[in-house]
């Protein structure tokens, strides 16, 4: 059961309105997350603005693989459902690479590094071995890309986060939990 309110998009601070806008334009309808989030225009549209950027790392399958990785270890169904979603309809991912990429894997060996390391990021808050930077760096990443992996985490995480505080109403497709995958 929610623990937010969520506003009708209308009801927003007018300082989130027009990214809020962009975002219902680009989707189609209003996600009730971004609707929530949007309640607060500075970390709203902080958000949106790292989101913005990091759009232009890597490549889309990547990404949203990532984000449906570190979903799973921080348990938050809401981005499982989101990012299941835009992997199926905008990554164009099969699902079997939506389910790998949930264990923290890839079909693909270069997505595949991205996905481990990412994994082991969030799950070691960081202290990743040497040897993790190795098989990352040997897979085909530089050390620019690494820091974008790394700042995807961080972002996927801040959503993680703030839907697992405030359990948004679901308004994606539901997902099978992790155990039965």
């Amino acid at each position: 059961m929610s623990r937010i309110t969520t506003p009708k998009p209308e009801h927003v601070p007018a300082d989130s309105k027009t990214t809020l806008d962009a975002f219902t334009k680009t989707i189609g309808f209003t996600p009730n997350m971004l609707a929530c989030f949007a309640q607060s225009p500075v970390a709203f549209n902080a958000w949106a603005d790292l989101i913005g950027s990091l759009s232009k790392t890597l490549d889309v399958k990547t990404r949203d693989s990532i984000g449906l990785a570190v979903s799973e270890v921080n348990g938050c169904n809401y981005c499982l459902t989101v990012h299941s979603y835009t992997a199926e309809h905008m990554a164009k991912l099969p699902a079997n690479d939506i389910i790998l990429a949930r264990q923290g894997h890839a079909s693909d060996p270069k997505r595949d590094a991205a996905l481990q390391f990412a994994r082991k990021v969030i799950q070691s808050r960081g202290q990743v071995s040497d040897t993790d930077l190795k098989t990352v760096r040997d897979a085909g990443y530089t050390d620019a890309n690494i820091m974008e992996i790394i700042a995807l985490v961080a972002m996927y995480s801040l959503t993680n986060f703030f839907n697992n505080v405030f359990d948004p109403d679901k308004d994606f497709p539901p997902v099978s939990p992790a155990g039965s995958i």
